[in-house]
């Protein structure tokens, strides 16, 4: 294998539920959607609005500034913000891929080929923040399914069974809204050539297997919160249909009483 001209650490950030990159867009851009921009010496960063931030090249002092910089951009940002690394190998001609130690090899470190990568990273680190919630989530329905399942009880709290369906409807609507996990970057427009370096990036990062796994997980806990909603308010609903069965007879008894006694 031909010895790389260049070797580059390359870090995504999860900072928070949204970046206003408006005020940077009128800086000198290398490309935009997503944004890309020169940082530091000799480094660049790419920024999503879904408040992810990619950063290549970018010295560990001049990283913190820019995430410092960046932090007054970030709507609700996250206390420990996400992370994601990766090594990238610049080889001049070479084939484009994932090594098995996980490095990623690129002919040049064009704007393009730095969104593909961003892309993917912050996809990941998407997913993981999203797997994170809903492995949350499921611990707190779970137990609420096993209580219906062992004791027959539907003696549930509305509100808690609300914002479980609310969890699970914010993070698909981030997925498929915001993130848009599954689809592929605006990039391969220009460059259609990098099709096989964004698929081989993909795989090795399992953004569909993931994806789908993490849809199919979102569902059951939908589905589960939603069932058992619906059995809270059947039985709000029997309550007061035998209230109102009780309420009849009373006014029956009463009615015999007066005409006999």
């Amino acid at each position: 294998m031909t010895a790389p001209s260049r070797s580059i650490i390359v870090r995504a950030f999860l900072l928070g539920e949204r970046l206003d990159t408006r005020g940077l867009e009128q800086k000198q851009a290398l490309a935009t959607t997503p944004l890309t921009l020169r940082a530091g010496r000799r480094g660049f960063m790419v920024l999503f609005r879904y408040g992810v931030a990619v950063l290549f090249d970018v010295a560990a002092e001049e990283e913190a500034l820019l995430l410092a910089d960046l932090g007054r951009l970030v709507t609700d940002p996250q206390e420990r913000p996400g992370q994601e690394q990766a090594h990238i190998d610049i080889v001049e001609n070479g084939s484009e891929h994932v090594d098995p130690d996980g490095t990623i090899i690129i002919a040049d470190l064009t704007p393009e080929r730095m969104q593909i990568v961003a892309d993917v990273l912050a996809k990941d680190l998407m997913l993981e923040h999203f797997e994170i919630k809903a492995a949350q989530v499921f611990d707190r329905v779970e137990p609420l399914a096993a209580r219906l399942k062992n004791k027959g009880s539907r003696n549930f709290r509305v509100k808690d069974l609300l914002a479980q369906i609310g969890d699970v409807l914010m993070t698909q609507h981030r997925m498929v809204g915001r993130a848009e996990v599954l689809e592929k970057p605006e990039a391969l427009w220009n460059e259609p050539s990098l099709e096989g370096l964004f698929g081989r990036l993909e795989r090795e990062y399992e953004i569909r297997e993931r994806s789908r796994a993490l849809d199919h997980k979102l569902e059951v806990i939908g589905n589960t919160a939603e069932t058992l909603l619906d059995l809270v308010h059947t039985t709000r609903s029997l309550r007061v249909e035998w209230y109102i069965v009780g309420l009849i007879v009373f006014e029956i008894v009463i009615s015999l009483w007066d005409r006999f006694f």
